[in-house]
């Protein structure tokens, strides 16, 4: 097989593409997610991928990125946003489907993976990938082969505790995962947004606060300073722990622009390093990260 296709299988939509062996893309598809209903879903994603390979030819291989993951317990899908996947055997209902393997791995895995192959950190040994949007989730790259852990769950760093909690930072946010304190209720768009709101009672989205920072607004600015904080806190235990040459930022909070420069000068004071030579940047693919990814999941 030449090609290799993959799928985003997201809560909203499902889009596939179909990438050559140097990474040249060939055809792009997206559709709405069928709502509930887990049969439909599984077979728009058969049916996405026939087409391309009738449009293009030639069998492919597939690969699927999901926010769930496969539980190495049961082989289900587990904590997937469109919760009629979530206990089914998605992997081996869709390898009926298209009468093949497929390969399946968690939508932060697929955004590492895709900027270690191709993106923006094509030249680094240990890619350490990071989803900063509505959630907060992470995976990781070692010489451009995906690692996925004994349970799953390597590079899920957004529900581990934000470290070095000060006083404004109490009591620690309950967390949907069932914990409290987790790094995602700080560092996601929504906890930046809780965060101001917090502080000001104005709600405004990211966005807002980026932009009312940069004309000059006080309030806004100690938003997004103590952002960069918890931000620099959080990255720096995974630098002490996994000691990545690049760290990739995604998801709708790597679009602001500080941060690559402010967090690196934050995170030195909390590194048991005399240097850093880690480096900080802005993911290549944008949205097509995820997608990208899963393709090289071959």
């Amino acid at each position: 097989m030449t090609l290799r296709i993959g799928v985003d299988l997201g809560g909203t939509k499902i889009e596939v593409i179909a990438l050559t062996e140097d990474g040249r893309e060939q055809f792009r598809q997206r559709v709405p997610t069928p709502a509930g209903d887990y049969v439909v879903t599984l077979r728009a994603v058969a049916e996405l991928v026939r087409a391309m390979e009738r449009e293009l030819g030639e069998p492919s291989s597939v690969g699927i990125g999901t926010p769930g993951a496969i539980s190495r317990a049961t082989g289900l899908l587990k904590n997937a946003n469109s919760t009629c996947l979530n206990g089914r055997p998605v992997k081996q209902d869709l390898e009926t489907l298209l009468g093949r393997d497929v390969r399946i791995a968690n939508d932060a895995n697929c955004f590492a993976l895709s900027e270690a192959t191709d993106g923006a950190a094509r030249d680094a040994e240990v890619v350490f990938g990071v989803i900063l949007g509505t959630g907060v989730g992470g995976g990781i790259v070692v010489a451009r082969r995906l690692l996925v852990g004994a349970n799953a769950i390597a590079g899920e760093w957004g529900h581990n505790p934000l470290p070095l909690p000060r006083e404004q930072e109490l009591p620690l946010p309950d967390c949907y995962c069932g914990r409290q304190g987790c790094i995602e209720t700080y560092l996601s768009g929504p906890g930046m947004a809780a965060l101001h709101a917090a502080a000001t009672g104005t709600v405004l989205s990211p966005p807002e606060i980026v932009a009312r920072a940069a004309a000059g607004d006080e309030c806004a600015e100690c938003t997004l300073q103590l952002y960069e904080d918890r931000l620099a806190r959080s990255l720096a235990n995974v630098i002490n722990i996994l000691d990545p040459d690049m760290i990739v930022l995604g998801g709708g909070m790597s679009n602001i622009d500080r941060l690559y420069t402010n967090v690196p000068r934050l995170w030195q004071r909390h590194l048991f390093s005399d240097r850093v030579d880690t480096k900080l940047a802005r993911n290549h693919h944008g949205d097509s990260s995820g997608v990208r990814g899963a393709a090289w999941l071959w």
